[in-house]
């Protein structure tokens, strides 16, 4: 992933263009190596009872996680998911989820986020885990 300035949304979007980010409607809110704020429609990411799909849950919070370890490692390296692991608490039917990615730990070879993930009345949703491996290009 190319460096990005964290507040510029309209290159944080565009690199996620086409990809599965984007189908799901996934969209930036803020973006640091510290902490990524995206929202995801609940609207199409949901399973055949109407409730969001844990896994686009999961989606939501690889993409703000991986995120933020891209913005961490730098403009020479690459964050690349090794590990994640997520608790639904609750379920959404309608309008948005939000995501708040929080790095736990920034290292030179790994980075670790906490993604709380909550619906329009501030619910939490899901609570997930993710942990980047920082590569050389």
């Amino acid at each position: 992933m190319t460096r990005i300035d964290p507040v510029d949304f309209q290159t944080l979007n565009a690199v996620h263009e086409g990809t599965l980010p984007d189908r799901m409607g996934i969209e930036f809110v803020e973006a640091s190596a510290e902490r990524v704020v995206g929202r995801m429609p609940v609207a199409g990411n949901t399973q055949p009872y109407g409730l969001l799909h844990g896994g686009a849950s999961v989606v939501l919070a690889e993409t703000l996680g991986s995120t933020g370890a891209a913005i961490h490692a730098g403009a020479d390296r690459i964050a690349v998911g090794i590990e994640i692991n997520a608790t639904h608490h609750r379920s959404a039917t309608s309008g948005f989820v939000t995501g708040v990615a929080t790095r736990l730990h920034g290292g030179r070879s790994l980075a670790t986020y906490e993604i709380e993930i909550t619906d329009e009345q501030g619910r939490r949703v899901c609570t997930s885990r993710l942990t980047c491996m920082l590569r050389d290009r």
